[in-house]
């Protein structure tokens, strides 16, 4: 393979956020045009949690039980966008390793652009993913029976929780896609997402498991999100005596915050690092 040409920076700080910038929102546009030309890919990222929610609302629902009582369809949605943003973690890895796989990564740092710039822009195009997927599917659990009784204002604090999350976790899954070499290495990896969004408080609550699991799912970074949107959407479950389950709130900024901090500079370092 031919050496990968480093691309000249500008000197002038102002140039080169604009740099930055220009090359982040360019990258941006081709995320955007994929969608135009795959349509699919919505309607695939929204298959499993739809598929979840009649399962587990429309046929398990009437024989779970919701700690400290209230309608399991309300308890289950939250956690059911919750799990949406952390399965977000295989799609943007599939996403980088297919990049990676194709020569598209390389051919990137080729060209004078941003190092940095390739990673923003995947960001960018995974976010704006996420909120229509969370959208349309908070749609589909209104029409199922979910419902909010708290303000506008707590809606709109709990949807900016759950792109918080998925901020965060889109960080790990770029860093996966970067490492993984293969996209049927992302594929196996995929499972292990699994256990992440099912040992929390996303399908039962905690207070129902034994001991140990309890412990694990209470201490799962997705349990301490669930936990603040359903006590902002006003639903069900909200309650615990732990530490964990008692800032829930504060443990909801402070997840994110620290997956962040991990993942994100191993996600540019690790691309900066590629084919040296």
């Amino acid at each position: 393979m031919s050496a990968i040409i480093a691309p000249e920076v500008p000197t002038n700080p102002l140039a080169k956020l604009g740099w930055i910038l220009a090359d982040s929102w360019t990258l941006t546009l081709r995320g955007l045009s994929h969608w135009a030309r795959n349509p699919t890919q919505i309607l695939a990222g929204l298959a499993f949690p739809i598929l979840m929610v009649l399962l587990f609302g429309g046929i398990f629902g009437s024989g779970m039980q919701v700690e400290g009582g209230g309608d399991y369809m309300d308890f289950l949605m939250p956690g059911m966008f919750v799990m949406s943003m952390a399965f977000g973690i295989g799609e943007t890895m599939a996403g980088v390793t297919a990049d990676a796989s194709k020569g598209v990564t390389d051919r990137f740092r080729s060209m004078p652009m941003s190092a940095a710039s390739v990673v923003i822009g995947q960001s960018i195009v995974n976010m704006l993913y996420s909120t229509v997927v969370l959208m349309i599917l908070m749609g589909c659990g209104a029409i199922a029976g979910w419902e909010w009784t708290g303000s506008f204002g707590e809606a709109v604090g709990a949807f900016g929780l759950l792109l918080l999350l998925r901020f965060a976790l889109l960080w790990v899954g770029i860093y996966l896609g970067l490492v993984i070499s293969t996209p049927e290495a992302a594929s196996a990896v995929y499972t292990l997402l699994f256990p992440l969004g099912i040992v929390a408080n996303t399908f039962a609550s905690p207070e129902m498991m034994p001991g140990w699991l309890a412990a694990i799912a209470e201490w799962n970074p997705l349990s301490s999100t669930a936990h603040a949107i359903r006590e902002l959407f006003g639903n069900p479950g909200v309650g615990g005596t732990s530490w964990i389950a008692e800032h829930a709130m504060l443990m909801s900024f402070v997840w994110p915050l620290a997956i962040f901090l991990v993942f994100f500079p191993l996600a540019v370092r690790k691309y900066r690092a590629l084919s040296r």
